[in-house]
């Protein structure tokens, strides 16, 4: 660890206990992406104490700026540009009601921070915190990024549309990772996390009595057919070394016992690693729908989103932050964290801008609710969690910044 690093890390041990206040603060306030305005006020709030410039960006989402007041220019990037480091943290919650009662519960019935972005932002918080008190120590901009709506997909892609990322050089973020023991933190290159599609089918048939079926076409069937039959899309046509999840998780359909239904409503997901795994089942799945729906006498479509693409990690970036890592807490903090099909849409500023992602530990081996997945109503983390991931943004802010890495 060398001088700048233990500088960070004794700033984030004094500033702990504010951190975990804080954190406690915003899980007790959860809200879902685009209704973040309370979040959005709050961060807003903390960034006036810093006197940090900032803007609303994405309707709830809100961009900071650290300038850095060492003497002379930004070292440069192998391309000749000025560096600038973006940081992002989402900042939503889910449609969940917690099971679990703390001092810090959520207040807001049916409203959950089960997937750690009051983990993420906090730190984000913390690390423009630490920033601004070490702004000697840099020349250039840090871009802070408090995203909006990250679980449905729609945050990501309307910050980097409207700029936030404009001017960076290297972006960076992490996601908590209750699989991982807190004080480990996983940094693979490669892909990461899987692409996410969304995709609705309506399938039309025609109503008749249920002791007529002949007479009518039956579209709660052709979609009980198509759920069934897709799964071969899966087990028997895509080699099983390759990673693909096809999940229908809503089926609607019929009014009563007693009417053959004369529509359907189908909702699913696809989750890939690979592009043209992730291509050929779209096209096999829409094949598969209107073949089903022809051979019963009904009519089909479908209709799809982007709510992810895949999060692939730069290399160089990888090498970097991993870099760092080693520097700040020794060899044995590095995990092996296997790419997941999950998504995650900060794969939109690395398609943007090189950089990477990391998953910070959050499990206490002698506090079993750490050890729940993600999305899971009784899950929390260990708050050492702060210790981790404040001085890791920071430290490989500043040392990208003054070009060490």
């Amino acid at each position: 660890m060398n001088q700048l690093e233990q500088q960070i890390k004794d700033f984030v041990d004094r500033d702990f206990d504010a951190l975990v206040s804080l954190r406690r603060e915003f899980h007790r306030h959860p809200e879902l992406g685009r209704e973040e305005h309370w979040t959005a006020a709050r961060i807003e709030e903390e960034l006036g104490k810093l006197d940090l410039p900032h803007h609303r960006c994405a309707e709830t989402g809100v961009v900071a700026y650290v300038d850095g007041k060492s003497e002379g220019p930004a070292p440069l990037t192998a391309d000749g540009r000025s560096r600038c480091m973006a940081l992002r943290a989402d900042i939503d919650a889910l449609p969940l009601t917690e099971l679990r009662e703390t001092a810090y519960t959520s207040n807001i019935p049916g409203r959950m921070h089960a997937c750690g972005h009051d983990v993420h932002l906090t730190s984000l918080l913390g690390t423009a915190r630490a920033l601004q008190a070490h702004r000697d120590l840099f020349a250039g901009r840090v871009i802070l990024i408090f995203q909006p709506s990250e679980e449905n997909g729609f945050g990501g892609r309307r910050m980097v549309e409207e700029g936030a990322v404009n001017g960076a050089t290297r972006c960076f973020g992490f996601h908590i990772a209750p699989e991982l023991k807190c004080g480990t933190l996983g940094l693979m290159e490669g892909a990461n996390n899987a692409s996410v599609d969304w995709f609705r089918m309506t399938i039309r048939g025609e109503g008749t009595h249920a002791a007529y079926p002949h007479q009518g076409a039956d579209a709660l069937y052709m979609a009980a057919q198509v759920v069934v039959a897709a799964q071969a899309l899966v087990t028997r046509l895509n080699d099983p070394a390759q990673p693909l999840l096809l999940g229908f998780g809503r089926l609607e359909a019929g009014t009563t016992y007693n009417v053959v239904a004369d529509k359907a409503v189908l909702e699913g997901t696809i989750r890939a690693l690979d592009p043209a795994v992730r291509k050929d089942v779209i096209r096999r799945l829409e094949q598969l729908l209107q073949d089903t729906v022809t051979l019963y006498g009904g009519t089909a479509s479908v209709e799809w989103d982007v709510n992810g693409e895949m999060l692939i990690n730069t290399a160089e970036a990888v090498r970097e932050a991993r870099k760092v890592a080693v520097s700040l807490f020794g060899e044995d903090c590095l995990a092996v964290r296997k790419p997941a099909l999950i998504g995650d849409d900060m794969s939109e500023y690395i398609d943007a801008v090189t950089g990477c992602y990391a998953f910070i530990g959050t499990q206490d081996p002698e506090r079993p609710e750490t050890a729940h997945p993600l999305h899971h109503a009784c899950l929390d983390v260990d708050e050492e969690v702060f210790r981790v991931s404040v001085p890791m943004m920071t430290a490989y802010t500043l040392e990208y910044m003054r070009g060490e890495v």
